[in-house]
């Protein structure tokens, strides 16, 4: 037995051919900053202080993120479609928003969406309208928890994404616009990216049907909260190919909204470290817990990561 020491606080390995693997629970020393990127079962075999309990919020309540997202981004579909169809302008406090966050000031001139950005916020639309249903009628929730700061976070995550998707808008200004002129714009890469939502969508509503299988019987209640070892589908490859397919589902967001360029490519970058990172704890959570764990999985991207 080798004693070593690494980020997430001491651990005990044994080496055995073709593998090396945990022989016990991790004791995680992470105290605070750990409270604040764990959540669910990766935060339980964290040492937290008792008073950090204080801000535990159950995880059950993500569902409310998609709430907010179908809320917020429903009126900016609203909003966009008056200014097409009824040639209307956005409101003041849109405006000026969108124009406190592009540093372009409001001036009176028509801000015309274009299709690419209209694309965007259907689809965002139906992800969220897909990801509230599967948190009702597919999701099993154990009794895991979030930080306050997370939950938070994930809030105003889903209202500054809809801002973001009209931010590059504001940089066009064109004194009119009309229908017809709106789907002239239409490209192979709108068609593209649509399919690849689809298919990234179904990808992530497959793994997320098996993950909920773990704890129901065949009539579909649930029989137990307690973790297992995922089987099927693209688990086969990754431990979480619900967190890759997120990361598609917004990479083909970005094959949408090809006119975005370095913003939409950041909101890419950001989905890529943040599922990666949950992806990863888990897939050490899967290999502390299970001994038997398979090792070929990758944690996050087949055959790389």
């Amino acid at each position: 037995m080798i004693g070593g020491e690494a980020g997430f606080g001491k651990r005990r390995w044994v080496v055995s051919p073709g593998r090396v693997r945990y022989t016990e629970q991790v004791a995680f020393q992470e105290g605070g900053s750990g409270d604040l990127i764990r959540y669910g079962k990766t935060k339980g075999p964290l040492n937290r202080e008792h008073w950090l309990h204080v801000f535990d919020i159950p995880k059950r309540w993500f569902w409310h993120f998609y709430a907010i997202s179908i809320g917020w981004n429903g009126l900016l579909i609203v909003l966009s479609f008056r200014v097409i169809v009824w040639d209307q302008q956005y409101p003041s406090w849109l405006t000026d928003i969108l124009g406190y966050l592009t540093g372009v000031p409001t001036v009176e001139v028509k801000r015309v969406p274009r299709v690419s950005t209209l694309v965007v916020q259907l689809l965002l639309l139906v992800h969220s309208l897909r990801r509230l249903l599967e948190c009702h009628f597919v999701n099993v929730f154990s009794n895991g928890v979030i930080h306050v700061v997370q939950y938070l976070f994930g809030l105003g995550y889903y209202i500054l994404l809809g801002l973001t998707v009209l931010c590059s808008d504001t940089l066009i200004t064109e004194e009119g616009s009309s229908d017809s002129q709106l789907l002239s714009q239409l490209r192979w890469y709108h068609v593209t990216g649509a399919v690849f939502f689809s298919w990234a969508s179904m990808l992530q509503h497959r793994s997320l049907v098996l993950l909920a299988r773990l704890r129901t019987g065949g009539s579909g209640t649930v029989e137990t909260l307690a973790h297992r070892v995922p089987r099927g589908g693209w688990f086969e490859l990754v431990s979480c190919p619900h967190y890759f397919a997120e990361l598609l589902i917004y990479t083909s967001l970005g094959i949408v909204s090809a006119h975005h360029g370095l913003t939409w490519g950041l909101v890419v970058l950001y989905v890529l470290f943040n599922q990666a990172l949950a992806a990863q704890l888990c897939h050490e959570f899967y290999r502390t817990k299970f001994q038997s764990y398979p090792y070929h999985r990758k944690a996050f991207i087949p055959y790389l990561l």
